[in-house]
């Protein structure tokens, strides 16, 4: 039997540890490093906010004047576009990934529209835009209202539901849905009272990372033509609108000629932080409270 060779052993093992040790301080350097970016990022942006995020921001009408400005119809924007996008992408996303996972046969059909949903995932948002702009726009005739605008983002959003659905719906145990039919339960009573139960964390946690995407994004309402104007608050779905993204982008724009639209954008950018933060805070609660049960 041959025997090891300590020396060369020791030899290898000293580079090894050498190896690791280096990788150990570059994956923290470019930790602190992106660290420290995000705080600049961070400090800059609630530096220029402090002083105009208050109650007349908060609950007046857009103006050209900045100390007028407010972000009233802009809040309203936003919250009739998650108007139309919750209620769509959930009811599409959701029916898509247990027809998927439940209902359809495993064949080359089945793989054929996996695959073309983990591509929609990847396509730049402005394609979405685009297609939105075509169908909803001009094609019916929505111009660019909360409608158009929430359609086109539940499409945009509508693979990451179907994908984080499909894996919450996989991820619950074979057992349950063994003893559910057991018990002589049907297809849609095992889906309906044990399998949807079970993978609820899971669903919402992808549903409401969707709508933190979709509240965020610019590109597809700038194709839509979705304008920053002083605009009126909006009182129906049919009514134009704009969104927080959008007057960030339009009033960066133009902090060239007034100097003070920089710090509308920031304050805007604080808001939309907040109202991140608060969702995301929603969906890690949701999680942990039915992880617990299930």
């Amino acid at each position: 039997m041959k025997q090891v060779d300590t020396t060369l052993v020791r030899k290898k093992m000293n580079s090894r540890l050498f190896l690791n040790q280096a990788m150990k301080y570059l994956f923290f350097s470019l930790t602190i490093f992106a660290l420290v970016v995000l705080a600049i990022l961070i400090y800059r942006v609630f530096s220029q906010s402090i002083g105009w995020i208050d109650f007349q921001f908060l609950s007046d009408k857009l103006s050209l004047n900045p100390d007028k400005a407010g972000i009233k119809g802009v809040i309203a924007g936003t919250i009739g576009l998650m108007i139309v996008v919750g209620p769509v992408t959930m009811a599409l996303g959701i029916g898509t990934a247990i027809y998927l996972e439940e209902y359809a046969r495993r064949g080359k059909l089945q793989s054929f529209i996996q695959m073309n949903i983990s591509n929609l995932a990847g396509v730049p948002s402005v394609i979405f835009g685009l297609l939105g702009l075509t169908v909803f726009s001009r094609l019916f005739n929505l111009g660019s209202s909360i409608l158009a605008g929430g359609l086109t983002m539940s499409l945009l959003v509508l693979p990451i539901v179907v994908v984080a659905s499909q894996e919450a719906l996989r991820a619950v145990p074979g057992f349950l849905r063994e003893a559910s039919y057991g018990m002589g339960a049907t297809k849609w009573q095992t889906i309906k009272n044990v399998v949807l139960p079970a993978a609820l964390p899971g669903i919402l946690t992808g549903f409401i990372l969707s709508l933190s995407r979709a509240i965020g994004e610019t590109a597809p309402l700038v194709v839509l033509g979705i304008p920053a104007l002083i605009m009126p608050v909006p009182n129906s779905l049919m009514d134009d609108f704009t969104v927080l993204p959008i007057q960030i982008y339009y009033w960066t724009l133009d902090s060239v000629l007034t100097a003070e639209y920089a710090n509308l954008a920031s304050a805007t950018i604080v808001v939309l932080l907040i109202i991140l933060f608060l969702m995301n805070s929603v969906a890690i609660i949701i999680r942990n409270k039915f992880q617990k049960r299930f």
